[in-house]
């Protein structure tokens, strides 16, 4: 934590008069860009602001979590991708009647979410659950301390990758949607995980004639759009791309891209142990995070090829 540890329970109690009198602003922000897998744009808080953000979600958490859907996965305690595609395994055995009919998957993705989140929207959700002026005061700072390029004269828009409240506020965002799906379009079959979900049905046609509506709340009420190159419906058997695995009759795979990632990113490591930048312990978690991933799917040849590889690496250095 830095220089903020140094003087800790200082800066903890400034931190509370500043919020008691309402002098507290939100600082900027530092970014830098990860590949995961694909780049992201991160924006990092001071350790200041980051401390509020633990404390606010404490708070707000319990507020809203019981708002929530049982099939929204995303950054919720007992939820996370691996139970996201289970989830969205054990529908396709129940739309399909154990693979003995069809079964097809509508699978969306919002453009540019957390770019796209209206802040004015934002707002207007949490104020119909949180009453104290105070706190809307301090929610007003945190969702109004970024803003993207998407913003204009009339509305800001969007939530830093990187703060603790952006997971909170994009599921409070998001669950607007889930109500829609469950209560209006009254969709039985329905999963979602941030900005991606899936909406399982033995009939193509419904699905496609699920397209209009959806899109049609998601810029009404959101102001949010689909992404046009990652929305398609596909048939079980040509497998369902969710959370990066694919989901095939009887068994997951690790989907392509996924698999070819480890592979490279696994000589990447071997290379930087070969060459002293990584310690062998280091390489051995490494690949045990990587075994870690496939464990949850159908990949025991991939499994082996990759422990075959790591100890023939091993012992040619031996």
């Amino acid at each position: 934590m830095g220089r903020f540890d140094w003087h800790l329970e200082e800066n903890i109690f400034q931190l509370h008069r500043d919020l008691a009198s309402k002098k507290y602003h939100h600082d900027r922000y530092s970014s830098f860009y990860i590949t995961d897998p694909k780049q992201r744009h991160i924006h990092k808080a001071i350790v200041r602001d980051r401390v509020l953000h633990h404390a606010i979600v404490r708070i707000l958490t319990p507020i809203f979590e019981p708002t929530f859907i049982a099939k929204s996965f995303s950054c919720r305690v007992g939820k996370g991708t691996h139970k996201g595609v289970s989830a969205v395994e054990l529908m396709t055995r129940q739309v399909s009647k154990n693979y003995t009919r069809p079964c097809f998957a509508l699978k969306c993705d919002i453009k540019k979410f957390f770019n796209s989140i209206n802040h004015r929207h934002l707002l207007a959700i949490l104020e119909r659950r949180i009453a104290d002026p105070d706190t809307i005061w301090l929610l007003r700072d945190i969702v109004g301390s970024f803003r993207t390029d998407l913003s204009d004269v009339f509305n800001d828009r969007g939530l830093p990758i990187g703060n603790l409240t952006s997971q909170l506020f994009a599921n409070v965002y998001m669950n607007e949607f889930d109500q829609f799906v469950k209560h209006e379009l009254r969709i039985q079959h329905y999963a979602r995980y941030t900005d991606d979900f899936v909406i399982l049905s033995s009939d193509m046609d419904y699905l496609l004639s699920l397209l209009e509506p959806i899109q049609s709340f998601l810029k009404r009420y959101l102001d949010l759009e689909l992404h046009e190159g990652k929305t398609s419906i596909r048939k079980l058997g040509q497998g369902i791309d969710f959370l990066g695995y694919t989901i095939l009759p009887h068994y997951r795979l690790v989907r392509t891209k996924t698999r070819r990632r480890i592979f490279k990113k696994v000589d990447q490591r071997i290379e930087e142990y070969h060459t002293g930048v990584m310690s062998r312990e280091s390489l051995e978690q490494s690949l045990n995070s990587y075994l870690g991933v496939l464990c949850h799917a159908n990949e025991y040849t991939m499994s082996e090829d990759l422990k075959n590889r790591f100890w023939f690496e091993l012992k040619s250095t031996n």
